[in-house]
C-alpha cells in the first residue's frame, strides 16, 4: 500500500467461528463501500478465509484459548497471548490505523489488548445476548461497544455511554433476502421446514426432528418440504427415517444455498448460535431454537431467550426436546398461519437488517475522533 494513501485505515481483529467471522466480513464489505482501507489481524486459522475478509491485507499473530484446557495447556496459551499481544503492539505501531475493531473470541484478544495500550480508538462487537469472555476482558478498556441484542448481559457498570445497539451484521447474501415476503402457508401450499444443525451436538436434531415430523397429522405431513443439515455420520440414519415416513427431504452436510432456503421456509429448527439466529432474524423467519447446553457460559440459552421474549421464535431446552414435544409444537404452529406470520414480523423487527451499516457508523465516528486528535497533535 502506498505511503501516500490517505483513506481512513481500520484494522479488524477476528477469528474462530462464524459468529465472530460473519459480522467482521459484513462490516468489511460496508467499510470498503465507504472507501476505507482495511486490514485483518487474526491467528493461523485466518489463512482459510474467503469473501471480503480473504481480500484484505492479513496479519497473523499468536493467540491461544484458555477455557476448558488443562493446566499445562493454559500456561502455553497464556504465553501465546502475551507474545501475540507484543506482536500486535509492534504491528499497530507500524501501521498506525485510525481504529481497531474486535469481534470476540480468543483470536481477537492480543490485538485488542495491544490497541488499548495505545491512543488508537477501539471498538468491540458482541454477537450474543451474553457478553463473551474475550469481550468481557476488553469491555472496560475499549472506546465503544456494539451489541446485537437490546438486553445484553455481562456489560460493565457505567458503560452505557459507549454502548450502541447495532444488531448482528450478516453476510450480504442473507441481507439481500431481508425484504422477501413471508411465504404463503394456507390451502395446499407446501410447508417448508429448514433444519440447521451446526457442528456441535447436531445429532439430537437428526434423531428428534424426523421422528417429530412423522407424528404430525397427515394433512400437514403431506405438505411438508424439509431441508435438513446433517452430520456425515448421521446421514444414513436421517435418510432412512424420512424414507420410512414418506416426507420429502433434502439432506446435506453443508447447505450452500441457505439464503434461498431460509427465505422459502415457514419455520426453522436449529441451535441458537449467534450467526444462525441473526440470519433467521434478518430474513424474518420464525424459529424453534434448541440451545446447545454445553456452549461457553450457556450463551446460546441467552440468545434463544431473547428471541422467545420478542415473539420471534420459541425456545426448547434440549432436555425437553423430544419427538412428542416437538410434534405438539409444530402441529400448533403449522396449522395456524397467522401465528407464524406474526412471529415472522417480530423476527424481522428484532433482526435489524441494516446492522452492518449501524456498526460502520460506530466505526466512522471512531475514525473521525482519531483524525481530529491527530490534527490537534500536528
Amino acid at each position: 500500500m502506498s505511503a501516500t494513501d490517505t483513506r481512513p485505515h481500520v484494522l479488524l481483529a477476528a477469528g474462530g467461528t462464524g459468529g465472530h467471522v460473519f459480522p467482521a466480513e459484513a462490516l468489511a464489505s460496508e467499510l470498503m463501500d465507504r472507501g476505507y482501507r482495511l486490514g485483518l489481524v487474526t491467528d493461523k486459522r485466518g489463512k482459510a478465509y474467503g469473501g471480503a475478509l480473504g481480500a484484505l491485507e492479513t496479519h497473523h499473530i499468536l493467540a491461544g484459548g484458555i477455557a476448558g484446557k488443562s493446566i499445562p495447556a493454559r500456561i502455553k496459551s497464556v504465553m501465546e497471548l502475551g507474545l501475540g499481544t507484543w506482536q500486535a503492539w509492534r504491528l499497530l505501531k507500524s501501521l498506525r490505523p485510525d481504529a481497531v475493531v474486535g469481534f470476540g473470541g480468543y483470536a481477537s484478544v492480543p490485538t485488542m489488548m495491544a490497541a488499548t495500550f495505545t491512543s488508537i480508538p477501539t471498538a468491540i462487537h458482541e454477537q450474543n445476548a451474553l457478553l463473551g469472555r474475550a469481550n468481557r476482558l476488553l469491555a472496560g478498556r475499549v472506546k465503544a461497544i456494539a451489541t446485537s441484542f437490546a438486553d445484553t448481559r455481562g456489560l460493565p457498570l457505567g458503560a452505557d455511554q459507549k454502548i450502541t445497539l447495532t444488531g448482528m451484521p450478516v453476510r450480504a447474501p442473507i441481507a439481500a433476502k431481508a425484504d422477501t415476503p413471508y411465504p404463503v402457508s394456507e390451502g395446499d401450499a407446501p410447508l417448508c421446514v429448514l433444519v440447521l444443525g451446526g457442528s456441535q451436538g447436531a445429532t439430537v436434531l437428526s434423531e428428534v426432528v424426523p421422528a417429530a415430523l412423522g407424528k404430525l397429522p397427515d394433512e400437514i405431513k403431506s405438505r411438508l418440504d424439509v431441508t435438513q443439515q446433517c452430520r456425515e455420520e448421521d446421514m444414513s440414519m436421517v435418510k432412512a427415517a424420512y424414507g420410512k415416513i414418506g416426507i420429502r427431504a433434502h439432506l446435506a452436510t453443508f447447505i450452500d444455498d441457505v439464503p434461498e432456503r431460509m427465505a422459502k421456509s415457514h419455520v426453522m429448527i436449529s441451535r441458537a448460535g449467534a450467526s444462525t439466529v441473526a440470519e433467521a432474524l434478518a430474513v424474518g423467519r420464525p424459529s424453534v431454537l434448541v440451545p446447545y447446553p454445553f456452549a461457553a457460559d450457556d450463551h446460546q440459552n441467552y440468545n434463544a431467550q431473547a428471541v422467545d421474549a420478542a415473539g420471534a421464535g420459541w425456545i426448547m431446552p434440549q432436555d425437553a426436546f423430544t419427538a412428542d414435544n416437538l410434534a405438539l409444537r409444530l402441529d400448533s404452529l403449522l396449522g395456524l398461519p397467522a401465528v407464524l406470520e406474526k412471529s415472522a414480523r417480530c423476527a424481522r423487527d428484532l433482526g435489524r437488517a441494516d446492522a452492518a451499516k449501524r456498526l460502520a457508523d460506530v466505526v466512522t465516528s471512531l475514525v473521525e475522533q482519531s483524525q481530529e486528535q491527530r490534527s490537534a497533535e500536528a
